[in-house]
């Protein structure tokens, strides 16, 4: 039996997205072990027969004492458990895993999920995070990117592994999300899923919310604040021009009650809250950038708008208002054939299996 450790750093970002691949590797006899920062799904992934160990990130800083003492907890972990494979998502586990795994000669398969803000602008943090990829990824058995924007922007910044490979995203589980009759009250509701934060889009969304909201037409979030939005939200809402509710551990039932999924972010690897929403037959409206525009077919699935522009927005969703229920609904339609066409999870999975395969 092989001894297979995954690095990520969210629980239910694991579970949602990616347990099918601890499935996979289980039904093949390995052992797998997982470390996680928090606790929000870990009795679901524990149920699924992964061991769960607790690690501390700070998921969002670049404090260099608390990033020292993650690189000497994964050593620690690595040299207790003896995985034959490292599996790591997101920056840190990226970085900090990769050059643990590398200091014990352990084989690694990294995942970027997305650049991040550390790549937007050009300045000291970027050159940090890119010699601190550089070093993390270096020795990585394969890199998997989720589109090729972001894969051809490591290759520019020299990050590299010994090989990469290209998948859609962490695909999209088309029998839990299944499609689902599109609603025929007559009013349109637009759904933000996501955390409240500048580079999700959240005031462009609030722009849009202040000049379209009526009677007929509700903007809706979910996700938790984790910017200083919380008051900026409170009032909205007092206006009416938004509906929050709170975060959610299940988004199924969201998807169905909602016209429209929408996705003003600023950056993305594959945006998973699209490919859902697409899946459960709702159109989506989203940023015209990697990570989302493959996900869109303009005007057959839904709309894009540029990016960082309120004004985009606002005509992204006027067109939609002014769709009939039936062009809605069959935009839904197409957005669900799509996603069984081009990011059926089993692909992604089956993906990361064979390179498994080639290692162990």
């Amino acid at each position: 039996m092989s001894r297979i450790l995954i690095l990520a750093n969210s629980s239910a970002g694991f579970y949602d997205f990616r347990i099918e691949l601890a499935r996979a590797m289980m039904a093949e006899g390995h052992k797998v072990m997982i470390s996680l920062p928090d606790t929000v799904k870990t009795g679901q992934i524990a149920g699924e027969g992964v061991e769960v160990i607790h690690t501390s990130i700070n998921r969002r800083g670049m404090n260099p004492v608390q990033d020292a003492a993650l690189l000497q907890s994964y050593r620690k972990l690595m040299r207790e458990k003896k995985p034959d494979l490292v599996l790591t998502y997101t920056i840190k586990p990226n970085v900090y895993g990769g050059l643990a795994a590398a200091s014990l000669k352990i084989p690694s398969v990294a995942s970027v999920t997305g650049l991040g803000s550390a790549f937007q602008q050009p300045g000291l943090r970027r050159t940090l995070v890119t010699l601190l990829y550089r070093a993390g990824l270096r020795k990585a058995r394969c890199v998997f990117f989720q589109n090729a924007e972001n894969m051809g922007i490591f290759d520019s910044f020299g990050i590299k592994g010994e090989s990469s490979r290209l998948v859609p995203g962490s695909g999209v589980d088309l029998n839990t999300h299944g499609a689902e009759p599109y609603p025929e009250d007559g009013q349109v509701r637009f759904l933000f899923v996501g955390r409240m934060m500048k580079e999700k889009g959240i005031e462009e969304y609030l722009a849009a919310a202040a000049q379209l909201h009526s009677d007929r037409v509700v903007f809706q979030t979910v996700g938790y604040c984790d910017e200083d939005y919380q008051a900026q939200l409170d009032a909205a809402e007092a206006r009416g021009e938004i509906v929050q509710l709170g975060f959610q551990t299940e988004m199924h039932s969201f998807y169905t009650q909602c016209s429209a999924a929408v996705m003003p972010t600023y950056h993305e690897g594959m945006s998973n809250v699209l490919m859902e929403a697409s899946s459960t037959a709702r159109p989506v409206i989203a940023s015209r950038i990697s990570g989302c525009r493959e996900i869109v077919d303009e005007g057959s699935t839904g709309f894009l708008f540029e990016p960082r522009n309120a004004g985009s927005l606002i005509e992204a969703l006027e067109k939609f208002i002014a769709l009939s229920v039936p062009e809605r609904a069959s935009m839904g339609r197409n957005a669900r054939s799509k996603m069984e066409r081009e990011f059926d999870r089993r692909t992604v999975t089956a993906a990361y299996m064979e390179e498994i395969h080639g290692i162990i």
